[in-house]
Parts: C-alpha cells; structure tokens; sequence
C-alpha cells in the first residue's frame, strides 16, 4: 500500500504529511538517541531524523546508523517544517521524521569512491586538503560517479537537448530517419573507420549518416534529420575526441540558396539553447556549483561572419595564417575569444570556408573558385557542427573526387545516388556531447558522455 513520494516534492505544503519515501542512504551521523540520515533520490536530497520515542526505539535508531552509505531504503516518516535552513541538502525548509525504515537493497561497506569527494570542486579540495576524485577513477567507477548530483544534472540536460532537438525539428517539418551504422564503405572517404567481421567478408562503422540522409533528400523527403551514434577511428586523446559519440544530424533541400539551410540549423540551436534556459535551471545551477561558469550567450539572430573575417581577427591579434589555411584547435579558440569581446555571444557560424580545406563533396563558391558553400559553427571557441552544400551533380561530383585522389570505384554507390535527379541540399552533423560539454562550460567531453570510448578506454 506504499505510494512513494519524489524527494523534490517534499516541500513545505507537504508539512505534518505522512509520506513513503525511497532513496538512498547519502549519510548518517548518530548523535545520542538521535540518528540522521541523508535521503537522496538523483541530484536532489533531504534530512531524516530517526529519534527515540513513540514511532522508533533505541534498536531502531542503532538499526539506521549501521546502513551502509548507497543503500536503498523506503522511509515512511512525517513531513516537519525545519527550524532552521537544512544547507547541506536541496530540500533546505523541511525535513522527514521517520516512524518505519526498511532496508529494500544494501550496499557493500567499502565504495570505490566517496559521492562527496566526487561533487567538490577541484579547487576547494585544494584549499583545504580534502580529497577529489580523478578522472580515470570516476570512469572505472561510473556507475557509482553518475549517481553523483552533478553527474544526474548532466545527462538530465543532456537528455533535454535530444528532446529540444526533436521537438524543434518536427515542429518545422522535418522527418526523424534511422540509418545503417554497418556500412559497406567508409562513409567519409577516408581510413579513420573501423573494420568489422561482416560474414565473408568486412564492413566498416559509420563515420557519418552523411550518405543515407542525402539518399534520403533524393529520395524526396526534403527534410530530414537523425540521433544515432557515430563511430570515428582517430588516436585523438584530447579533451573534446571520442572514438564513438551521438551525432544529432541534419539535411535539408533548399529552393534558392544554402544559407536557408544554415538559418535553418541556427535557429534550431538557438532554440535548444532558449529551451535549456527555460526547463533546466536548476540542472545548470547543480553543475555550476561544482564547475563554475559564465552562462552561455547567443544572439538572435545568430552572428555569422564569413572566413575571411575571422582570419582578419586573427592576423590583427597577431596570428600569422594565410587565406586558404585550415583553422588550428589553439586559433579556434582564440577567435571564440575574440568574436566573444567584440560581439557578446559564445555562439557563431563561420561561413564561406577555404575549398581547399574541406572534403571532396563540398560545393564550390560558383562566385570565387577559392571558397566553398561551406561553414561551421562554434560554442565557446570550440566547433561542434560541420557542415556544407552538397555537391548534387554527378559530373561535378566525379571532377571533385578525382582531384582529390580518391578511388572512384569505392564511391560508386554515392555518385550513382544522384543520376536520378536530385535536388540542392546542404546539411550538418552535430557533437551531441560537445554542445553539453560547451554549454556547461565543462573542460572534457568524458563528462558528457556517460560510457565514453576513446583509443584508451573499452570498458565499462
């Protein structure tokens, strides 16, 4: 006959209530015949205080000071006001006085980490000598680390810019596609992919639904976009690669000119940006307490500026680069610096990119043979989308491959997707991980990513 209550709606209406509550044993601090627990249920908790008189006896209250931390409990209690503000818990104005206590799961005596040290921030740990938890030992220990209340804050955001995604999208007429992540040729082109055992013979892991969602565009679908994983065989062990991470992808048809595409995507994240602010507040908050941040800045509508510019920036800021060279991790984020002091925003698309730079199926500036119909857009200095017109004529598409040095035989399948006629289009794949990682003003994308995969880590 139990109906559990949720611990962030133990509030002050909820005073002089009797409720069941379940939750996990965070703390417990015996003091004379009192004992009090710390409830915890996700990145929310509450105070409960089992004390000798009508409801628990002595062996109770020896009984709730044994249970070991992490244990899962249902307390069935009464909902008092709180004389003072509880600081150490979220639910601050009220605590659960507890008449029953059972033990639904217990917990070993000794966790691989403490969720304490785990959620202080590295810099008061410091200060005062008091442990924090590394990276390597949050990873090997995940699933204890995700309880944490940071780490619930994380993927519940995280969770909401997927849901944002979708909703903006099918609100402006896109269709949600599923594509093969077992493909028969590398889908970029290119070596970094993974081979894979395909009966007799091999298949590689999809770099890119890039393929399918343009087949798809052929296909008459005019606007489509996908969430699926990605899979990248690069030996990049830096603070924003994954081997394998969740691309949120988009591709569209336009009518006269690409930048209805870019305007398309912009405002698409802008959205998720505004839908973030509004429904999780108290996610970014929870995160900021322990990795504290400027809140994230965009406009409406969102900056673009061309290539051109941006080398401009750079050169005046004392970069030496010339006109067709690609942008280095080290002046991305400089330029992030500099578009954030002269324009305001964390959010921009650079537009317009070296031909030169970009891959084979990326259309040329019909205005200037240097450039291409080409962009990416950045979060605090970083890239996290990547995007173009693609090329949608075979004959132009067979020149491009060529110059580049590819074999043709093994796009044969790609090339072959447009002799049936096939509308302009241009599209994007987005770093679901680094837009969380950025708009948290995180420092590594393994905290985005709840099972990250790198050239280092398989497990868990």
């Amino acid at each position: 006959d139990r109906v559990l209550v949720r611990v962030k709606d133990l509030t002050v209406e909820k005073a002089d209530e009797e409720v069941w509550v379940r939750g996990r044993i965070h703390t417990s601090r015996a003091k004379g015949k009192q004992c009090f627990l710390v409830l915890r249920q996700q990145q929310f908790n509450i105070q409960a205080l089992v004390a000798v008189g009508q409801h628990a006896s002595k062996q109770m209250v020896k009984f709730a000071a044994n249970i070991t931390k992490e244990s899962i409990v249902d307390i069935q209690g009464v909902v008092r006001k709180a004389y003072q503000k509880i600081g150490s818990c979220t639910q601050q104005d009220v605590e659960l006085h507890v008449q029953r206590i059972y033990v639904i799961s217990s917990a070993e005596p000794r966790l691989p980490l403490q969720l304490d040290d785990a959620v202080r921030p590295e810099v008061d740990g410091e200060e005062d000598g008091r442990a924090t938890v590394n990276q390597d030992t949050r990873l090997d220990n995940r699933i204890i680390d995700l309880r944490t209340s940071t780490s619930q804050a994380i993927f519940c955001l995280q969770s909401g810019i997927c849901q944002l995604f979708r909703e903006t999208l099918i609100r402006k007429g896109f269709v949600e596609i599923q594509t093969p992540k077992i493909i028969s040729a590398a889908s970029e082109g290119g070596a970094n992919v993974f081979t894979v055992s395909y009966f007799k013979t091999s298949a590689y892991l999809a770099q890119s639904p890039q393929l399918y969602k343009q087949m798809c565009i052929c296909a008459d679908f005019e606007k489509v976009f996908c969430v699926g994983p990605v899979f990248r065989a690069e030996d990049s062990n830096t603070h924003r690669h994954l081997t394998e991470f969740v691309g949120l992808d988009i591709e569209m048809a336009f009518n006269y000119h690409y930048h209805e595409v870019v305007d398309e995507i912009a405002d698409t994240l802008v959205q998720i940006f505004k839908g973030l602010q509004e429904r999780f507040q108290t996610e970014i908050q929870t995160v900021s307490k322990q990795f504290p941040c400027e809140p994230f800045k965009f406009l409406e509508p969102t900056l673009r500026l061309e290539y051109r510019e941006g080398v401009a920036m750079l050169r005046e800021a004392g970069v030496e680069m010339g006109d067709e060279e690609d942008l280095s991790t080290p002046n991305e984020k400089l330029l992030g610096r500099l578009v954030k002091e002269k324009y305001d925003t964390d959010f921009y698309i650079l537009d317009k990119y070296p031909l030169a730079v970009r891959p084979f199926y990326t259309m040329p500036d019909p205005a200037n043979p240097k450039t291409s119909n080409s962009y990416d857009m950045f979060m605090r200095g970083e890239e996290i989308l990547s995007g173009a017109q693609r090329i949608h004529d075979p004959q132009l598409l067979t020149e491009r491959a060529k110059h580049h040095g590819i074999d043709l035989e093994k796009i044969k399948a790609y090339i072959d997707s447009f002799r049936f006629g096939a509308p302009p289009h241009a599209g994007g794949g987005i770093g679901l991980e680094r837009v969380t990682m950025l708009y948290l003003g995180l420092h590594n994308v393994r905290q985005t990513s709840m099972f990250p995969r790198d050239p280092k880590r398989l497990t868990p």
